[in-house]
């Protein structure tokens, strides 16, 4: 299994923050069945700065410490970088890392609203050839507000990634609710741990896929799985088109 979104690597950020943080982290992953995870340190969130050439190499060497205390993981380099005017210029300059060298990029918007500039970026980003992923957009509040925003994004060819935690309850039942329903509109491409430790802010795979299969069956933890099989890939990923029903329930539940 593959998890897209994790902040295992040590004392970057707000994840992991000794060594054995991480590989604590790591041994809890194998247990959960991953088997692959891409490192996605914060960057330009007001409080971190995690730059390419930093990560590659905090990578490499987690990478090498696992080899020796024999822990099968392979982590992989990635970035979730919070939305700002300058990103692209930032990513044509080599400070931003997408998705273990493929053209999909996390973009991280700020919880409490959508910034307007949002759209315009994300459209000049595709149009550099990058696909861009919102993560966590269940927990926007702009979002919760207004699906339609995210509808709007979605058609417009970006992708998100919904957080394992959301679909258990563990940020809540409103943000539960908001996740299956994204899930059931077919706004949503990948689900991920987001985790940051072995316990406040765990991996919670296991029981995301048990939440996944009783709402909406096998087919469903198929095709989140496949998705992150083709990321890994950089080929082009399902994505599920909304019976008009589901779209007009979707946009009118609020």
């Amino acid at each position: 299994m593959i998890d897209i979104h994790s902040h295992i690597l040590p004392s970057v950020d707000d994840g992991a923050v000794t060594l054995e943080d991480s590989t604590n982290m790591a041994r809890l992953a194998v247990e959960e069945g991953i088997t692959k995870i891409i490192a996605t340190p914060h960057h330009q969130n007001g409080v971190f700065l995690n730059k390419k050439q930093d990560i590659l190499k905090s990578v490499t060497d987690l990478n090498h410490v696992l080899r020796n205390e024999n822990i099968p993981l392979e982590v992989l380099p990635g970035q979730e970088t919070r939305i700002y005017g300058e990103l692209l210029e930032d990513f044509e300059k080599g400070d931003i890392l997408t998705l273990n060298y493929t053209n999909y990029l996390f973009i991280e918007l700020p919880s409490g609203y959508v910034p307007r500039y949002t759209e315009q970026l994300l459209f000049d980003l595709q149009l550099k050839g990058l696909t861009p992923i919102i993560v966590h957009p269940e927990r926007n509040a702009g979002f919760m507000e207004d699906p339609g925003k995210l509808f709007n994004l979605v058609k417009k060819g970006t992708l998100t990634q919904i957080t394992t935690s959301s679909l258990t309850g563990h940020f809540g039942k409103k943000i539960q609710k908001f996740s299956m329903q994204l899930i059931e509109a077919s706004l949503a491409h990948f689900i991920a741990s987001d985790a940051h430790n072995t316990s406040t802010r765990s991996f919670r795979i296991k029981e995301s896929i048990t939440e996944l299969d009783k709402m909406f069956g096998s087919q469903a933890i198929f095709y989140f799985q496949e998705n992150a099989n083709l990321l890994m890939k950089d080929q082009v990923i399902y994505r599920q088109e909304p019976s008009p029903i589901k779209r007009r329930k979707f946009l009118g539940i609020f």
